[in-house]
């Protein structure tokens, strides 16, 4: 049994697609094809929000969106220390500094007290990450922003559709970043991303950004990027996003599979939602002290499993230059020692679960 099996929701498109796909290579519209206009048409509806434009991936949805916000070199952007090193690297890229502040045991997401704490004179905004499909309480993320006068960068890119406290992905930050690399809730062929934002000057920017700063044709305002939406991936998203609540709610029948059967079981940590919080459940992570042997066992019994992520950005070789050493963020590397994610993807069967519970109750006795 895989950790992520795409077959299952590619069945019921797959003839459409491969015809679609065969017009596209008969019509040779490959980078800015209407289908990319389309399909920033239809994600912005979904979001509830008023502009979309489509990049290569989420790490450039998050790099131009900073550069597009106005980051210069010495501005510092609280990142939380629990993510996946894009969030670090965006930072970095885009000529800022990460400040990274710890997680809450809450939810696995940016402590806002913590964030409080590290606002500094040279910060410029706060970038929250819906880590593993659950959102940040963007009420408080937005209320400390507006007292402090910084703008909100939401990585979005493992939470289309998630909502909190009536607020959906992307709709309290001054824009949002996707991803929609294949294993995502909402994926393409290959890398692809978007950024999302109620700002039009702001998504002319990244517009520009993502076409070698051009404004027009061959009029260069900035320094840009090569980092279009193929239109491939385009038509691929636009066939898959009407599925995609389905898909979602496939997301959170197999979360409460998980969570009805495995409650109590040994040291098993199940996955903390807060009220009026409604994941959809991009990964279900499971904390356990030997989360290595858990994944050795269950392996054996031929099922897959990944550890999102062993190594905080923090302590990776890459990041070494930021300063901070083990011990700086007791619960984000808490969660890099102890977490495993179990299977999860839309189609996952009645019987895999099955499969994946037994093994798992069996590893620890009960």
């Amino acid at each position: 049994m895989p950790f992520v099996d795409l077959l299952p929701s590619h069945e019921g498109i797959r003839d459409r697609l491969i015809d679609e796909i065969g017009e596209l290579v008969d019509c040779g519209a490959f980078t800015n094809g209407p289908h990319v206009a389309e399909f920033e048409r239809a994600f912005a509806r979904y979001c509830g929000v008023g502009t979309c434009v489509g990049v290569a991936s989420g790490l450039d949805a998050l790099r131009l969106g900073l550069h597009a916000l106005g980051l210069e070199p010495g501005g510092e952007v609280i990142v939380p220390a629990d993510t996946f090193a894009a969030t670090f690297e965006a930072v970095l890229q885009a000529g800022g500094t990460p400040v990274p502040v710890d997680a809450s045991e809450r939810d696995y997401n940016v402590d806002v007290d913590a964030a409080r704490a590290a606002i500094g004179p040279r910060t410029r905004g706060i970038l929250p990450v819906h880590l593993y499909g659950q959102l940040t309480d963007m009420r408080a993320v937005a209320e400390l922003a507006r007292e402090r006068g910084l703008w909100i960068l939401e990585d979005a890119c493992q939470a289309h559709g998630a909502r909190r406290d009536g607020i959906g992905a992307g709709q309290a930050g001054d824009a949002a970043a996707f991803s929609f690399y294949p294993a995502k809730n909402l994926g393409a062929f290959g890398d692809a991303g978007a950024l999302v934002t109620g700002d039009d000057v702001l998504a002319e920017r990244v517009r520009a950004l993502r076409e070698h700063g051009q404004t027009a044709k061959y009029h260069h305002e900035l320094v840009g990027y090569t980092s279009r939406l193929d239109t491939l991936q385009a038509l691929v998203l636009l066939r898959k996003l009407p599925l995609l609540d389905a898909w979602n709610e496939a997301r959170r029948a197999a979360a409460r599979a998980y969570g009805e059967s495995l409650a109590g079981i040994g040291d098993l940590a199940l996955p903390p939602v807060p009220d009026g919080s409604e994941p959809v459940w991009h990964l279900y992570v499971v904390r356990t002290a030997a989360p290595e042997r858990l994944a050795e066992f269950l392996r054996a019994h031929g099922i897959g499993t990944a550890r999102h992520y062993p190594q905080p950005p923090h302590l990776a070789p890459a990041y070494r230059s930021l300063g901070y050493g083990r011990g700086a963020f007791p619960v984000a590397e808490a969660l890099a020692d102890e977490c495993l994610s179990l299977p999860m993807f839309p189609g996952i069967a009645d019987r895999q679960l099955e499969l994946v519970i037994t093994v798992v109750r069996e590893f620890f006795g009960a």
